[in-house]
């Protein structure tokens, strides 16, 4: 059994512990960014002059999930194959997933207005091809890939727009049944002028949020939701509206590491039980140092300024020059995390 499924299943149970908070690395970039989505190369001096190649990332991805901290290793369907090829998953406790659909608001590769029009959703990832390598549903066959992956929707308070995302939605949940293929939600805050107030906006993606899930039964409900961290109120609403929906939080840019670490505390704090961080682990100084200090925030082992500093010991002792000194990497500068942020 994965780790996962084992924690999964003490927070459904109500036997929730902080060591028992998920943490899930999304490398899934390639399916919005595409190639600068690897990551510059960095020197120990913090200089670079090209981005990872493929390979290279698939390496860094193998050495996360091989660092057995992460919970899960978000990828594409294409990198997931690969990774497994290469036998990363192999005996590994930490669970492939990959994203399961695409959607024009994540579009931000070079010179692309895609993400500035209302989101568009799409697929490209085959569910039984994933699942079990074979062109139609197979139930029963032994997995091959994975059978767990990421959706993602975008409401804009747009009715065709929205409509239409909620249609492809329905079809993905009746493929995902076909397939015995588990997935996570994943709901963003409104990707153009929505015309809702931004005091109001959090709970507007918080209603649409549960409405969608609404007339979905049990069955083909998301292991889990994956939300912006939209202030302490908002994920303290949704996360005790209904004790049966596990909710998951999103790391948004890469920030400061406080930033990374004041929002894996603040969201325990208010009910999240999951933190699935993309480019804050991606575009870290130390990826594997990063991953290990968010596990002793999460685990609640050290406060988020501790974190900070034993992070900057780790860069000094292995000779990595960091992005910032540690009083301005100490800080917070996500304006939803400053109302309280911690000593």
């Amino acid at each position: 059994m994965y780790r996962l499924d084992q924690k999964l299943a003490r927070i459904r149970a109500g036997q929730y512990t902080r060591n028992d908070f998920i943490i899930a690395d999304a490398k899934d970039g390639d399916m919005g960014p595409s190639m600068t989505s690897c990551g510059p190369k960095r020197e120990k001096d913090g200089s670079w002059s090209r981005h990872y190649t493929r390979p290279e990332f698939l390496d860094n991805i193998r050495a996360v999930v091989e660092q057995d901290i992460v919970d899960i290793m978000l990828t594409s369907a294409s990198n997931m194959e690969a990774l497994t090829d290469m036998g990363v998953f192999r005996n590994s406790a930490v669970k492939p997933a990959i994203r399961a659909n695409d959607t024009t608001d994540v579009w931000v590769c070079r010179g692309a207005t895609y993400s500035k029009q209302p989101s568009r959703p799409f697929r490209s990832a085959s569910l039984s091809r994933v699942a079990t390598g074979t062109v139609d549903p197979a139930p029963g066959a032994p997995i091959t890939g994975t059978d767990l992956g990421l959706y993602s929707i975008t409401f804009n308070n747009d009715l065709d727009h929205d409509y239409h995302a909620l249609e492809a939605f329905t079809d993905f949940r009746d493929d995902a049944a076909r397939n015995n293929f588990k997935y996570f939600l994943e709901v963003f805050n409104p990707n153009v002028d929505s015309g809702i107030g931004p005091e109001l906006q959090p709970h507007y993606v918080n209603d649409v949020m549960m409405r969608c899930l609404a007339g979905v039964m049990k069955a083909d409900r998301p292991q889990f939701l994956k939300i912006p961290f939209n202030g302490a109120k908002a994920l303290e609403e949704l996360a005790s509206y209904d004790p049966s929906v596990i909710v998951g939080v999103l790391g948004g840019g890469a920030g400061t590491t406080r930033d990374c670490f004041e929002l894996l505390y603040q969201a325990e704090k208010y009910g999240a039980r999951v933190a699935l961080f993309g480019r804050k682990i991606n575009l870290a100084e130390d990826p594997l140092a990063m991953v290990r200090f968010m596990r002793e925030v999460a685990s609640g082992n050290v406060s988020p300024g501790e974190a900070v500093k034993a992070y900057h010991g780790q860069l000094e002792k292995d000779g990595i020059a960091p992005h910032r000194n540690l009083s301005a990497d100490n800080l917070v500068t996500e304006a939803v995390l400053k109302p309280e942020q911690t000593k």
